[in-house]
């Protein structure tokens, strides 16, 4: 895509797409720790995938401005916004599957990201070969914006966290007294053949 309209830029190209995977990583810590502080998990999806749209928009529009550095930047912002709403979907999705295991409701995500990742790469591609990249764009664009309009129709029923404040001791291990077993093991010892007399 970036070769089509900057030849000989093949080093470049592969810089940014470094760019995007680097951004991405800081922009899936950042929006972990945001999330692990706010608990807002709904309107923070919510602001990272409007984000993530207006990325991919802006990347659109400059793309063929014929100035490299541009691309750059906007690629960064695309890669921040995209790559770090990963976590907080999983998050959500956990939180909203709860209580199924972690595992099933993650597996699931990521068959389906790799389904529709498949379908929209061939897509695209198809376009972009015969109409061209701005074509391409579009498409991911308007499948992005159904995406946002479908993530703000989600009922924000956080389970998992619900389930944490209704558990009496908030967190600490189930089941378990530490205060029985620091008694049971302060205890006298009893002896045994004393027992075995009576």
């Amino acid at each position: 895509m970036v070769i089509s309209h900057y030849p000989g830029e093949e080093v470049n190209a592969g810089r940014i797409g470094l760019t995007i995977v680097i951004s991405g990583m800081l922009g899936a810590v950042i929006s972990g720790i945001w999330l692990d502080r706010s608990k807002t998990y709904k309107e923070t999806t919510l602001v990272v995938y409007i984000m993530s749209l207006v990325g991919m928009v802006v990347y659109t529009l400059t793309l063929n401005l014929g100035h490299l550095w541009i691309v750059f930047i906007t690629a960064g912002t695309m890669g921040f916004f995209m790559t770090g709403y990963l976590p907080l979907g999983f998050e959500f999705a956990v939180e909203l599957t709860y209580p199924e295991s972690e595992g099933m409701s993650s597996g699931l995500l990521n068959v389906s990201a790799q389904v529709f990742g498949i379908i929209f790469t061939i897509s695209q591609g198809q376009i972009i070969n015969n109409y061209g990249t701005m074509p391409g764009n579009i498409f991911l664009c308007v499948f992005l914006t159904l995406g946002a309009g479908l993530t703000a129709f989600i009922r924000a029923d956080l389970r998992r966290q619900k389930a944490n404040k209704e558990t009496p001791d908030n967190g600490k291990t189930e089941g378990f007294d530490f205060q029985t077993l620091r008694r049971t093991v302060q205890a006298p010892s009893v002896d045994l053949h004393v027992l075995a007399r009576g």
